[in-house]
């Protein structure tokens, strides 16, 4: 794949500018880091190249200065809030970045209930915690908040929370989710900081929109598409251009809260570091973008993704129209169609040209491979074949997942199972696959193609299914559906 961003030099330039806003401050900063931290794939998507985990790996540059406090909103836990990418609540969600920081040799310092009033399923997370060994604080509602300046910063308000006791230089405050407290739980600790007589500031990484591209930029519209739910807008930061002169880029939510922001902070700490929302931040990403054109190609594809995905939900579910609407309109505003990618066109004429159900999909050199619904196999899992034929140069008419293989699993599924569809999913194929594997060297080159697929783009002729759709996420392929069901019905599995 054309690779648009170096992630050495992000990774390097990154954790360099953190260290220099931490000396600012006197040796302090607690970083209110937003966004995906472990597993960025939008950024991976729109910056080729950027890695996943590259703000992980930044911060492990760090981690004998990094002290982590997790925050989430007890209402959270009350509702069963879930994280839709990965179908865990937001309680369980704690656990699981406590211990993957725990693991990669973080300190993990606590965790924050924010918005606490006696929630009853807080509570209950609260003794679970307590039994881990997890040191749990409280922050409760603050009357007035976020405009009653000299409520919040007092006795009376801040005042009240419980204060999470640090030692290292660089406290990252994250969450399972927005709205979890995390800018609430960095200006509570500099309240506490303070009264204590430490020097302390604050600061925050958000990896989108970037700062230093334009505001038209195709990378920043993708951040517009990605967030089309939230009813929010990148905007220009007026009180950079103020200040400073310069034009920026910044989240309109970030922007309208800026003005309280600064107010607690001078309350805090008697002036404002900053004089802007971009100030306040640190994100280097824009710098290391090393082929422009690149990024704006991945943008590009990156919008009309979201927006097959919006429209296949509205299909699932019945609700999101107005989203799929605004998709279209940022669509035509960085002049991409339906069929950016070739792989829409090639699948829907093999549907026609079939009658049945198809896929395509574009591989690293450019050419398109396509997939059809046979006897053993469905749509995915003959793209998924053939796509691995096509990238480890094995004859496309060779069947390499013997008969011996794939029998069993079929008849399983509809004899014990109760399926009564004896085709092969992807799952079922690859673990066929596998098996072969141990007799058949050319299936053993076939499975060791899996790699080469990260980063394609697949497209199907309807809505696979939701197991379908996670294995191909899963290595890494990114998948569009057009928005309709393979039969008539009123229940899609």
């Amino acid at each position: 794949m054309r690779q648009g961003f170096d992630n050495d030099t992000y990774i390097a330039s990154q954790a360099e500018h953190i260290k220099e806003r931490i000396a600012q401050f006197g040796g302090k900063l607690y970083l209110e880091f937003g966004g995906k931290l472990f597993d960025d794939f939008h950024a991976s998507r729109v910056l080729p190249g950027f890695e996943p985990d590259s703000k992980f790996r930044m911060l492990k540059s760090l981690a004998d200065d990094v002290e982590i406090i997790i925050t989430i909103n007890a209402n959270h836990i009350e509702k069963n809030k879930a994280r839709g990418d990965l179908g865990i609540t937001y309680d369980e969600d704690v656990l699981r970045l406590a211990d993957i920081f725990r693991s990669s040799g973080f300190l993990v310092g606590a965790v924050v209930l924010t918005q606490y009033s006696g929630q009853p399923a807080a509570d209950q997370f609260r003794r679970r915690l307590n039994m881990l060994g997890i040191t749990c604080k409280l922050h409760y509602p603050i009357e007035g908040y976020p405009h009653d300046i000299d409520l919040i910063v007092s006795e009376e308000g801040y005042g009240k929370n419980e204060f999470v006791e640090t030692t290292r230089p660089l406290v990252v405050v994250t969450a399972p989710g927005p709205g979890s407290g995390k800018l609430a739980t960095c200006l509570s600790q500099l309240y506490h900081e303070h009264k204590r007589g430490v020097a302390a500031g604050y600061a925050k990484f958000e990896t989108f929109p970037v700062w230093n591209l334009s505001l038209n930029h195709p990378v920043n519209i993708a951040y517009e598409a990605a967030t089309v739910d939230l009813d929010d807008a990148n905007i220009i930061d007026p009180f950079h251009l103020e200040a400073h002169g310069v034009t920026t880029v910044n989240y309109n939510r970030d922007v309208e809260a800026f003005p309280v922001v600064k107010a607690l902070m001078e309350k805090i700490l008697g002036e404002s570091p900053y004089q802007s929302p971009t100030d306040m931040g640190v994100n280097m990403v824009g710098y290391a973008i090393c082929d422009d054109e690149a990024c704006r190609e991945a943008a590009r594809m990156e919008i009309v993704r979201r927006y097959f995905a919006a429209a296949s939900d509205v299909k699932r579910t019945g609700c999101g129209q107005e989203q799929v609407d605004k998709l279209k309109a940022i669509m035509q505003k960085v002049g991409v169609t339906k069929d950016q990618s070739p792989a829409r066109s090639a699948a829907l004429l093999k549907e026609q040209t079939t009658g049945a159900p198809a896929g395509a999909m574009v591989l690293p050199d450019g050419s398109v491979v396509t997939g059809k619904t046979s006897t053993r196999l469905g749509a995915a899992s003959s793209l998924m074949m053939n796509a691995l034929k096509a990238v480890t140069g094995v004859d496309m008419e060779l069947e390499v997942i013997s008969n011996d293989a794939i029998e069993p699993i079929s008849r399983l599924k509809t004899s014990q199972l109760g399926s009564a569809n004896p085709r092969l999913h992807p799952e079922e194929t690859l673990i066929a696959l596998s098996i072969t594997s141990a007799s058949s060297e050319i299936a053993e080159r076939v499975l060791a193609g899996l790699p080469k697929l990260r980063g394609c783009d697949a497209f199907f002729s309807v809505i696979i299914s939701s197991s379908d759709e996670a294995l191909f996420k899963k290595l890494g392929i990114n998948v569009c559906c057009e928005p309709k069901f393979e039969r008539s019905g009123y229940y899609h599995r």
